[in-house]
Protein backbone atom coordinates (compact mmCIF):
# COMPACT_ATOMS: atom_id res chain seq x y z
CA UNK A 1 0.00 0.00 0.00
CA UNK A 2 2.84 2.39 0.94
CA UNK A 3 4.78 1.50 -2.45
CA UNK A 4 1.23 2.14 -4.20
CA UNK A 5 1.08 5.65 -2.67
CA UNK A 6 4.70 6.63 -3.52
CA UNK A 7 4.26 5.28 -6.73
CA UNK A 8 1.32 7.81 -7.48
CA UNK A 9 3.08 10.53 -5.78
CA UNK A 10 6.03 10.31 -7.99
CA UNK A 11 3.41 10.49 -10.82
CA UNK A 12 1.91 13.78 -9.86
CA UNK A 13 5.27 15.23 -9.45
CA UNK A 14 6.41 14.23 -13.11
CA UNK A 15 3.48 16.10 -14.53
CA UNK A 16 3.56 19.14 -12.42
CA UNK A 17 7.16 19.48 -13.76
CA UNK A 18 6.96 20.04 -17.46
CA UNK A 19 4.41 22.92 -16.31
CA UNK A 20 6.36 24.78 -14.79
CA UNK A 21 9.42 24.59 -17.05
CA UNK A 22 6.89 25.83 -19.60
CA UNK A 23 6.17 28.81 -16.87
CA UNK A 24 9.95 29.28 -16.81
CA UNK A 25 10.26 29.62 -20.56
CA UNK A 26 7.70 31.59 -20.83
CA UNK A 27 9.27 34.02 -18.28
CA UNK A 28 12.31 34.27 -19.90
CA UNK A 29 10.31 34.70 -23.03
CA UNK A 30 9.08 37.41 -22.15
CA UNK A 31 11.60 38.96 -20.07
CA UNK A 32 13.71 39.23 -23.39
CA UNK A 33 11.65 40.20 -25.56
CA UNK A 34 10.76 43.44 -22.92
CA UNK A 35 14.51 43.83 -23.33
CA UNK A 36 14.34 44.43 -26.76
CA UNK A 37 11.44 46.77 -26.56
CA UNK A 38 13.10 48.71 -23.87
CA UNK A 39 15.82 49.09 -26.57
CA UNK A 40 14.07 49.99 -29.33
CA UNK A 41 12.43 52.57 -27.21
CA UNK A 42 15.96 54.04 -26.02
CA UNK A 43 17.25 54.06 -29.50
CA UNK A 44 14.31 55.99 -30.84
CA UNK A 45 14.43 58.62 -28.19
CA UNK A 46 18.16 59.02 -28.76
CA UNK A 47 17.32 59.80 -32.88
CA UNK A 48 15.21 62.08 -31.77
CA UNK A 49 17.18 64.11 -29.38
CA UNK A 50 19.88 64.12 -32.06
CA UNK A 51 17.48 65.67 -34.57
CA UNK A 52 16.90 68.04 -31.84
CA UNK A 53 19.84 69.25 -31.15
CA UNK A 54 22.10 68.89 -34.57
CA UNK A 55 22.85 72.56 -35.03
CA UNK A 56 22.24 71.38 -38.87
CA UNK A 57 18.51 70.53 -38.43
CA UNK A 58 17.81 73.08 -35.91
CA UNK A 59 14.93 75.79 -36.56
CA UNK A 60 15.39 79.37 -36.54
CA UNK A 61 13.11 80.43 -33.57
CA UNK A 62 10.32 82.29 -33.71
CA UNK A 63 10.89 86.28 -33.54
CA UNK A 64 7.13 87.35 -32.10
CA UNK A 65 8.47 86.22 -28.59
CA UNK A 66 10.57 89.26 -28.97
CA UNK A 67 7.35 91.51 -28.22
CA UNK A 68 7.45 89.71 -24.55
CA UNK A 69 11.13 90.42 -23.81
CA UNK A 70 11.74 93.81 -25.48
CA UNK A 71 10.75 97.32 -23.81
CA UNK A 72 6.93 96.93 -22.97
CA UNK A 73 4.74 98.63 -25.95
CA UNK A 74 1.37 98.97 -26.41
CA UNK A 75 0.24 96.90 -29.76
CA UNK A 76 -2.94 97.41 -31.54
CA UNK A 77 -3.44 94.03 -33.01
CA UNK A 78 -3.47 92.09 -29.48
CA UNK A 79 -6.60 93.73 -28.71
CA UNK A 80 -8.03 93.92 -32.53
CA UNK A 81 -7.91 90.08 -32.63
CA UNK A 82 -9.16 89.31 -29.31
CA UNK A 83 -11.65 91.32 -30.08
CA UNK A 84 -13.42 88.97 -33.42
CA UNK A 85 -15.69 86.96 -33.06
CA UNK A 86 -13.85 84.01 -34.93
CA UNK A 87 -10.13 83.54 -36.42
CA UNK A 88 -8.69 85.49 -39.41
CA UNK A 89 -9.17 83.39 -42.76
CA UNK A 90 -10.56 80.66 -40.39
CA UNK A 91 -7.42 79.27 -39.28
CA UNK A 92 -6.56 79.34 -35.84
CA UNK A 93 -2.80 80.18 -34.52
CA UNK A 94 -2.30 78.87 -31.62
CA UNK A 95 0.68 80.32 -30.79
CA UNK A 96 -0.58 84.06 -31.75
CA UNK A 97 -3.41 83.83 -29.35
CA UNK A 98 -1.18 82.60 -26.18
CA UNK A 99 0.97 86.01 -27.26
CA UNK A 100 -1.89 87.85 -27.19
CA UNK A 101 -3.69 86.91 -24.21
CA UNK A 102 -0.03 87.36 -22.22
CA UNK A 103 0.06 91.08 -23.64
CA UNK A 104 -3.72 91.60 -22.85
CA UNK A 105 -2.98 90.28 -19.25
CA UNK A 106 -0.58 92.81 -18.58
CA UNK A 107 -1.96 95.82 -20.81
CA UNK A 108 -5.12 95.12 -18.29
CA UNK A 109 -3.62 94.56 -15.07
CA UNK A 110 -0.17 96.28 -15.08
CA UNK A 111 -0.52 99.27 -17.41
CA UNK A 112 2.10 101.23 -15.52
CA UNK A 113 4.69 99.08 -17.47
CA UNK A 114 3.86 100.02 -20.93
CA UNK A 115 6.74 102.35 -21.72
CA UNK A 116 5.72 102.57 -25.48
CA UNK A 117 3.31 102.95 -28.36
CA UNK A 118 2.91 101.21 -32.17
CA UNK A 119 1.80 104.56 -33.17
CA UNK A 120 5.35 106.46 -31.71
CA UNK A 121 7.03 103.49 -33.45
CA UNK A 122 5.54 103.97 -36.68
CA UNK A 123 7.15 107.61 -36.48
CA UNK A 124 10.30 106.67 -35.17
CA UNK A 125 10.57 103.82 -38.39
CA UNK A 126 11.10 100.99 -36.18
CA UNK A 127 9.58 97.51 -37.39
CA UNK A 128 5.78 97.45 -37.03
CA UNK A 129 5.12 93.55 -36.22
CA UNK A 130 7.40 91.11 -35.44
CA UNK A 131 7.37 88.66 -38.07
CA UNK A 132 8.89 85.27 -38.21
CA UNK A 133 11.63 83.98 -40.35
CA UNK A 134 10.58 81.78 -43.28
CA UNK A 135 12.00 78.12 -42.38
CA UNK A 136 14.91 77.24 -44.47
CA UNK A 137 15.57 73.44 -45.84
CA UNK A 138 19.46 72.85 -44.64
CA UNK A 139 21.24 70.61 -46.78
CA UNK A 140 22.43 67.52 -45.69
CA UNK A 141 25.99 67.26 -44.90
CA UNK A 142 27.86 65.67 -47.54
CA UNK A 143 31.63 65.05 -47.55
CA UNK A 144 33.56 67.20 -49.70
CA UNK A 145 35.30 65.80 -52.59
CA UNK A 146 38.23 68.12 -53.95
CA UNK A 147 37.77 68.62 -57.71
CA UNK A 148 39.38 66.92 -59.97
CA UNK A 149 41.95 69.65 -61.95
CA UNK A 150 41.08 70.05 -65.86
CA UNK A 151 44.30 69.18 -67.61
CA UNK A 152 44.46 71.59 -70.68
CA UNK A 153 46.95 70.88 -73.13
CA UNK A 154 49.66 73.53 -73.26
CA UNK A 155 49.72 75.05 -76.79
CA UNK A 156 53.38 76.54 -77.63
CA UNK A 157 54.11 80.23 -76.68
CA UNK A 158 56.03 82.90 -77.94
CA UNK A 159 57.61 85.21 -75.76
CA UNK A 160 57.88 88.77 -76.56
CA UNK A 161 60.26 91.45 -74.19
CA UNK A 162 59.58 94.80 -75.29
CA UNK A 163 62.45 97.16 -74.47
CA UNK A 164 61.20 99.83 -72.64
CA UNK A 165 60.69 103.50 -73.76
CA UNK A 166 62.22 106.02 -70.87
CA UNK A 167 61.43 108.75 -73.25
CA UNK A 168 58.74 111.39 -73.25
CA UNK A 169 58.34 113.66 -76.22
CA UNK A 170 55.55 116.02 -76.53
CA UNK A 171 54.72 120.14 -77.93
CA UNK A 172 52.63 122.53 -78.20
CA UNK A 173 52.78 125.54 -80.64
CA UNK A 174 50.14 128.36 -81.86
CA UNK A 175 49.33 130.59 -84.46
CA UNK A 176 47.60 133.84 -83.55
CA UNK A 177 47.01 136.82 -85.69
CA UNK A 178 45.79 140.91 -84.46
CA UNK A 179 44.01 143.18 -86.43
CA UNK A 180 44.16 146.89 -85.97
CA UNK A 181 41.81 149.61 -87.78
CA UNK A 182 42.01 153.36 -86.92
CA UNK A 183 40.65 155.77 -89.16
CA UNK A 184 42.58 158.73 -90.66
CA UNK A 185 40.53 161.29 -88.76
CA UNK A 186 40.25 159.27 -85.22
CA UNK A 187 40.32 161.81 -82.65
CA UNK A 188 42.69 160.24 -80.50
CA UNK A 189 45.16 159.36 -83.35
CA UNK A 190 46.80 156.15 -83.64
CA UNK A 191 47.27 153.74 -86.92
CA UNK A 192 45.96 150.28 -88.17
CA UNK A 193 48.48 147.61 -88.09
CA UNK A 194 48.61 143.72 -88.85
CA UNK A 195 50.53 141.32 -86.59
CA UNK A 196 50.73 137.61 -86.99
CA UNK A 197 52.60 135.76 -84.40
CA UNK A 198 53.75 131.98 -83.90
CA UNK A 199 55.21 129.84 -81.45
CA UNK A 200 56.87 126.23 -81.07
CA UNK A 201 57.70 124.48 -77.85
CA UNK A 202 59.57 120.91 -78.45
CA UNK A 203 60.59 118.86 -75.42
CA UNK A 204 62.32 115.56 -74.92
CA UNK A 205 62.96 113.68 -71.74
CA UNK A 206 64.86 110.89 -70.83
CA UNK A 207 64.32 109.07 -67.60
CA UNK A 208 65.25 105.43 -66.86
CA UNK A 209 63.69 105.52 -63.58
CA UNK A 210 67.56 104.41 -61.83
CA UNK A 211 68.36 108.21 -61.18
CA UNK A 212 69.36 109.00 -64.64
CA UNK A 213 67.44 112.19 -65.93
CA UNK A 214 67.97 114.34 -69.07
CA UNK A 215 64.95 116.59 -69.81
CA UNK A 216 65.71 118.89 -73.61
CA UNK A 217 63.57 121.44 -74.19
CA UNK A 218 63.38 123.87 -77.41
CA UNK A 219 61.46 127.35 -78.08
CA UNK A 220 61.23 129.20 -80.87
CA UNK A 221 58.63 132.46 -81.47
CA UNK A 222 58.85 134.99 -84.45
CA UNK A 223 55.80 137.43 -84.57
CA UNK A 224 56.01 140.28 -87.64
CA UNK A 225 53.83 143.68 -87.43
CA UNK A 226 53.06 146.21 -90.26
CA UNK A 227 52.62 149.78 -89.51
CA UNK A 228 51.38 152.64 -91.52
CA UNK A 229 54.06 155.23 -89.71
CA UNK A 230 57.01 153.20 -90.50
CA UNK A 231 57.77 154.65 -94.09
CA UNK A 232 61.39 152.12 -93.81
CA UNK A 233 59.98 148.80 -93.16
CA UNK A 234 57.21 146.84 -94.61
CA UNK A 235 57.45 144.81 -91.97
CA UNK A 236 59.21 144.24 -88.75
CA UNK A 237 59.93 141.75 -85.92
CA UNK A 238 57.69 142.30 -82.97
CA UNK A 239 59.20 138.67 -81.48
CA UNK A 240 62.13 136.79 -82.16
CA UNK A 241 63.70 134.21 -80.17
CA UNK A 242 65.38 130.53 -80.65
CA UNK A 243 66.39 128.50 -76.96
CA UNK A 244 67.43 125.47 -76.16
CA UNK A 245 67.73 124.31 -72.21
CA UNK A 246 68.94 121.52 -71.36
CA UNK A 247 69.45 119.20 -68.27
CA UNK A 248 71.67 116.26 -67.17
CA UNK A 249 70.05 115.11 -63.71
CA UNK A 250 71.67 112.05 -61.03
CA UNK A 251 69.00 111.79 -58.12
CA UNK A 252 70.11 112.70 -54.56
CA UNK A 253 66.59 112.48 -53.16
CA UNK A 254 63.04 111.92 -53.78
CA UNK A 255 62.62 115.17 -55.29
CA UNK A 256 66.56 116.89 -54.99
CA UNK A 257 68.74 116.20 -58.60
CA UNK A 258 72.38 116.93 -58.78
CA UNK A 259 72.35 118.98 -62.14
CA UNK A 260 74.50 120.37 -65.01
CA UNK A 261 72.02 122.65 -67.21
CA UNK A 262 73.24 123.90 -70.64
CA UNK A 263 71.22 127.24 -71.77
CA UNK A 264 71.75 128.43 -75.67
CA UNK A 265 69.75 131.61 -76.78
CA UNK A 266 69.35 133.61 -79.95
CA UNK A 267 67.25 134.68 -82.72
CA UNK A 268 65.92 134.01 -85.80
CA UNK A 269 66.69 137.62 -88.58
CA UNK A 270 67.11 141.42 -88.25
CA UNK A 271 65.93 143.53 -85.51
CA UNK A 272 64.63 146.75 -86.21
CA UNK A 273 62.99 150.03 -84.88
CA UNK A 274 60.82 152.32 -86.95
CA UNK A 275 62.08 154.11 -89.63
CA UNK A 276 65.37 153.53 -88.66
CA UNK A 277 67.71 151.24 -90.88
CA UNK A 278 70.16 150.35 -88.02
CA UNK A 279 70.41 146.79 -87.07
CA UNK A 280 69.48 146.40 -83.66
CA UNK A 281 69.59 142.72 -83.04
CA UNK A 282 70.69 139.52 -85.59
CA UNK A 283 70.91 135.67 -86.00
CA UNK A 284 74.14 135.13 -83.31
CA UNK A 285 73.89 139.24 -82.42
CA UNK A 286 73.96 138.14 -79.38
CA UNK A 287 74.40 134.69 -78.77
CA UNK A 288 74.25 133.97 -75.22
CA UNK A 289 75.67 130.45 -73.70
CA UNK A 290 74.90 129.53 -70.19
CA UNK A 291 76.89 126.55 -68.32
CA UNK A 292 76.14 125.68 -64.78
CA UNK A 293 76.43 122.94 -62.26
CA UNK A 294 73.82 123.23 -59.04
CA UNK A 295 70.83 120.80 -57.79
CA UNK A 296 67.25 120.82 -59.18
CA UNK A 297 64.18 120.70 -57.02
CA UNK A 298 60.93 118.68 -58.75
CA UNK A 299 57.82 121.11 -58.08
CA UNK A 300 54.65 118.98 -57.95
CA UNK A 301 52.29 120.87 -55.87
CA UNK A 302 48.00 121.90 -55.60
CA UNK A 303 47.05 118.22 -56.76
CA UNK A 304 49.29 117.87 -59.41
CA UNK A 305 48.61 121.59 -60.75
CA UNK A 306 51.55 123.17 -60.53
CA UNK A 307 54.27 121.17 -61.53
CA UNK A 308 57.79 122.44 -62.95
CA UNK A 309 61.34 122.51 -61.74
CA UNK A 310 63.76 125.64 -59.93
CA UNK A 311 67.23 125.12 -60.19
CA UNK A 312 69.83 126.92 -58.08
CA UNK A 313 73.68 127.00 -59.09
CA UNK A 314 76.37 128.39 -57.16
CA UNK A 315 78.94 128.24 -60.04
CA UNK A 316 77.95 129.40 -63.50
CA UNK A 317 80.05 129.90 -66.99
CA UNK A 318 78.37 132.76 -69.13
CA UNK A 319 80.16 133.54 -73.13
CA UNK A 320 77.96 135.53 -74.85
CA UNK A 321 79.31 136.19 -78.83
CA UNK A 322 78.36 138.97 -81.21
CA UNK A 323 78.73 138.09 -84.66
CA UNK A 324 78.49 141.70 -86.24
CA UNK A 325 80.78 143.58 -84.84
CA UNK A 326 79.19 147.38 -85.03
CA UNK A 327 76.93 145.82 -82.51
CA UNK A 328 79.83 144.39 -79.86
CA UNK A 329 79.47 147.72 -77.32
CA UNK A 330 75.46 147.56 -77.30
CA UNK A 331 75.78 144.25 -75.84
CA UNK A 332 78.97 144.87 -73.31
CA UNK A 333 81.64 143.53 -75.07
CA UNK A 334 84.53 145.73 -75.70
CA UNK A 335 85.05 147.00 -79.21
CA UNK A 336 86.29 145.02 -81.92
CA UNK A 337 85.64 142.12 -79.90
CA UNK A 338 83.55 139.47 -80.59
CA UNK A 339 83.12 137.34 -77.33
CA UNK A 340 83.09 137.86 -73.68
CA UNK A 341 83.21 135.19 -71.09
CA UNK A 342 82.59 135.78 -67.07
CA UNK A 343 81.42 133.54 -64.29
CA UNK A 344 78.78 133.47 -61.55
CA UNK A 345 76.00 132.35 -60.04
CA UNK A 346 72.99 131.48 -61.95
CA UNK A 347 69.21 130.50 -60.99
CA UNK A 348 66.11 129.18 -63.31
CA UNK A 349 62.44 128.73 -62.19
CA UNK A 350 60.37 126.87 -64.78
CA UNK A 351 57.39 126.37 -63.85
CA UNK A 352 53.23 125.75 -65.21
CA UNK A 353 50.02 126.23 -63.51
CA UNK A 354 46.95 124.89 -64.15
CA UNK A 355 44.47 127.48 -62.52
CA UNK A 356 41.57 126.13 -64.41
CA UNK A 357 40.71 123.57 -67.01
CA UNK A 358 40.73 126.12 -69.60
CA UNK A 359 43.09 128.65 -67.78
CA UNK A 360 47.03 127.68 -67.75
CA UNK A 361 49.77 130.16 -66.37
CA UNK A 362 53.31 129.40 -67.59
CA UNK A 363 56.57 131.23 -65.91
CA UNK A 364 59.77 131.24 -66.27
CA UNK A 365 62.22 133.71 -63.92
CA UNK A 366 65.90 133.32 -64.92
CA UNK A 367 68.31 135.29 -62.75
CA UNK A 368 72.53 135.05 -63.71
CA UNK A 369 74.87 137.75 -61.98
CA UNK A 370 78.76 138.16 -61.75
CA UNK A 371 78.49 140.04 -58.70
CA UNK A 372 79.87 143.36 -61.03
CA UNK A 373 77.05 142.53 -63.14
CA UNK A 374 73.17 141.02 -63.66
CA UNK A 375 70.52 139.71 -65.55
CA UNK A 376 66.95 138.82 -64.70
CA UNK A 377 64.51 137.35 -67.57
CA UNK A 378 60.37 136.78 -66.69
CA UNK A 379 58.74 135.91 -69.10
CA UNK A 380 55.05 135.07 -68.14
CA UNK A 381 52.38 133.25 -70.29
CA UNK A 382 49.09 133.31 -69.23
CA UNK A 383 46.63 131.24 -72.21
CA UNK A 384 42.82 131.12 -72.41
CA UNK A 385 41.87 127.59 -73.96
CA UNK A 386 38.42 128.77 -75.56
CA UNK A 387 38.25 124.72 -77.30
CA UNK A 388 40.83 122.45 -78.29
CA UNK A 389 42.16 125.03 -80.92
CA UNK A 390 41.01 128.44 -80.26
CA UNK A 391 43.07 130.25 -78.09
CA UNK A 392 43.75 133.58 -76.32
CA UNK A 393 47.44 134.46 -75.35
CA UNK A 394 48.60 137.46 -72.66
CA UNK A 395 52.54 137.54 -73.04
CA UNK A 396 53.79 139.69 -69.86
CA UNK A 397 58.13 139.71 -70.13
CA UNK A 398 59.52 142.34 -67.60
CA UNK A 399 63.67 142.32 -67.83
CA UNK A 400 66.83 143.49 -66.33
CA UNK A 401 70.36 144.25 -67.63
CA UNK A 402 72.40 146.54 -66.27
CA UNK A 403 75.84 145.41 -68.54
CA UNK A 404 74.62 146.78 -71.42
CA UNK A 405 75.09 150.18 -72.66
CA UNK A 406 72.31 153.02 -72.17
CA UNK A 407 71.45 156.28 -72.53
CA UNK A 408 71.49 158.86 -69.78
CA UNK A 409 67.18 158.93 -69.86
CA UNK A 410 66.73 155.34 -70.19
CA UNK A 411 66.51 152.37 -67.60
CA UNK A 412 68.27 149.07 -67.58
CA UNK A 413 64.44 147.53 -67.05
CA UNK A 414 62.91 146.73 -70.14
CA UNK A 415 59.19 145.38 -70.37
CA UNK A 416 57.49 143.53 -73.24
CA UNK A 417 53.88 142.41 -73.57
CA UNK A 418 51.65 141.26 -76.22
CA UNK A 419 47.98 139.56 -76.14
CA UNK A 420 47.00 137.63 -79.47
CA UNK A 421 43.87 135.49 -80.34
CA UNK A 422 44.27 132.24 -82.45
CA UNK A 423 44.91 128.68 -83.46
CA UNK A 424 46.54 126.68 -81.02
CA UNK A 425 47.55 123.05 -80.70
CA UNK A 426 49.18 120.69 -78.03
CA UNK A 427 50.63 117.27 -78.36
Amino acid sequence: MKIKFGLLVLAFLAALMPVSAQRKLKKVASGEASKNRLAEIYADSLLMCRQRIDSMKMDSGDSRYAQLFTPLTFYHGPAARMLRLKPQNGVKDSLGTMLDQTLMEVYLKRPDLVRNTESHLKEVGAPLAAQSKPKKNHPDIVEQVAPKAIEVDAAPMDIVITRPNFWTIGGDYYLQFLQNYVSDNWYKGGESNYSVLGRVTMFANYNNKQKIKWDNKVEMRLGYQTSKGDTVHTLKTSDDMIRYTGKLGLQASRKWYYTIQLIGQTQFTHGYKSNDKTVYSDFFSPFNLNLSVGMDYNVDWFNHRLKGSAHLAPLAFNWKYVGRASLATRYGLDEGKHGMTDYGSECTFDLSWQIADNIKWKTRLWGYTTYKRAEIEWENTITFQFNRYISTNIFLYPRFDDGVNRKDDDSYWQFKEFMSVGFSYSF
